[in-house]
């Protein structure tokens, strides 16, 4: 798995106002993935972009040695996408190889690496930021899998362990943060900013705690009256917004918003307007759709998804049961996986080792045969079986020896010392017409190509 890079950020190495600047909108990252292919044709490519991470997966092109990109070329391009200086960004990057970058994806597909362990969101994401790379044809012989492995990790995780038990999502922890402020919503206007998914979350929850007044606003005005009419509210027009946020109680943003909708400025007028009554603000949104500084205003209380770590600390330690059982599934379909991996890398290689040293034993058995007599020619059949056989016996052990490698190590430099030590090169090259660069071409994208796992004929 060498090949495989991870470059990204989390809400442990990166605050709000970082990954705010680097995080994708779906048109941006379509094209910066649309981008990083077309920097890099011989790669694979996925870009996963939350309110909590945004993460570049690349299985790389180039040659064992020299694979591209490389990890420096990934931290430019991350910071070019958003017109920032690389030194700025590279602080706040992790990135991860082969198996370790494995790995990480699949706790992150998991919620094991979430901001609120077991919040169900994130595997839906990584579903679809896979699945649009795959529709502009961005993945291929390793991400394919990869993703479609990682999905499957976490769906069982879901299914199999505690660890999603209970209220756990950005959306039900900030309402949760809303009720600790609150001792009742029946008084109380709600205001839900944003008709996307994260908001209609929010909406599940805030409707079990029966406010007075629920309002949904929205740019697209038919979003949020279909919200209106699903959760029984009402749907208050955009461009009225000031006037809703006078009359709120509770204000939840969560929209796609490039640029802050709700400015210091902006705030200042409507306090005055509601005679400096409190006023809860919960801004979900990544880029953040409230200016920090309206926090600073008399009786705002604003929150922000790095503000709910308060709460997801008093659930952690509850569920370390369910994250060890969760632990040992990841585990295992790693192990699963490492070990699909090594077999496809292995399997070309094989056959050209089979290839190569069969038309050799050929070769000689013709030469032979033809200096004997008519009568002992008459026995080939059993001497080309014969050949065949000896040639099986001695492959076996260094096949053997490649197939069962530790998985915890690189596969690919048995791959490599393999194709030196029997000088499989020259046999690659005789077979594509002595084009020294073929021996570089990528493997074949098809995901449905399966590596060979049989034993030699009478192996000893």
């Amino acid at each position: 798995m060498q090949r495989l890079l991870l470059l990204g950020l989390n809400h442990t190495t990166a605050p709000l106002e970082v990954r705010e600047k680097l995080a994708f909108s779906p048109a941006q990252r379509d094209a910066a993935v649309a981008a990083l292919r077309a920097r890099f044709p011989e790669c694979e490519a996925v870009l996963l972009s939350t309110c909590n991470r945004v993460e570049i997966y690349v299985s790389r092109g180039g040659t064992f040695h020299h694979p591209h990109p490389v990890v420096e070329e990934l931290v430019d391009f991350l910071a070019e996408s958003h017109a920032l200086p690389p030194e700025g960004v590279r602080p706040h990057l992790y990135h991860k190889a082969g198996r370790e970058a494995a790995l990480h994806l699949f706790r992150v597909a998991s919620s094991l690496d979430s901001l609120v362990l077991g919040e169900n969101q994130i595997l839906g994401q990584v579903r679809e930021a896979y699945e649009t790379a795959k529709a502009q044809n961005t993945t291929g012989a390793i991400l394919n899998p990869l993703f479609q492995r990682a999905v499957a990790v976490g769906k069982q995780v879901r299914s199999d362990t505690a660890l999603a038990e209970g209220r756990l999502s950005i959306a039900s922890v900030a309402v949760e943060y809303a009720g600790r402020i609150f001792e009742t919503f029946s008084d109380k206007t709600v205001l839900c900013i944003g008709a996307g998914k994260m908001a209609t979350l929010v909406l599940e929850h805030l409707v079990a705690l029966a406010p007075g007044k629920l309002l949904l606003c929205n740019r697209n005005a038919d979003r949020a009256t279909a919200l209106a009419e699903q959760f029984k509210g009402a749907a208050v027009p955009f461009d009225r917004l000031a006037d809703h946020l006078a009359a709120a109680d509770i204000v939840v943003t969560s929209t796609g918003s490039i640029d802050p909708i709700i400015t210091r400025a902006m705030f200042t007028k409507v306090l005055r307007r509601r005679r400096y009554r409190p006023v809860f603000l919960i801004d979900i949104a990544v880029p953040r759709d409230i200016e920090a500084s309206v926090g600073e205003l008399e009786q705002v209380y604003l929150y922000n998804v790095d503000d709910l770590q308060q709460v997801v600390a008093g659930t952690q330690q509850q569920r370390q049961s369910a994250v060890q059982d969760a632990e040992a599934i990841v585990s295992k379909h790693l192990d699963e996986f490492a070990v699909w991996h090594r077999q496809r890398e292995m399997g070309p290689t094989i056959d050209r080792l089979y290839k190569r040293y069969h038309r050799m034993a050929r070769e000689e058995l013709d030469r032979t045969i033809n200096k004997l007599p008519a009568a002992a020619q008459q026995e080939r059949a059993a001497l080309e079986e014969m050949t065949r056989r000896i040639v099986n016996k001695l492959l076996h052990r260094p096949i053997h020896a490649m197939r069962h490698a530790d998985p915890e190590h690189p596969e690919i430099p048995y791959v490599h010392a393999m194709e030196k030590l029997f000088d499989l090169e020259e046999e690659l090259n005789e077979a594509v017409g002595g084009t020294g660069a073929a021996a570089e071409k990528p493997a074949s994208t098809s995901i449905d190509q399966s590596p060979p796992t049989s034993k030699p004929d009478d192996a000893a």
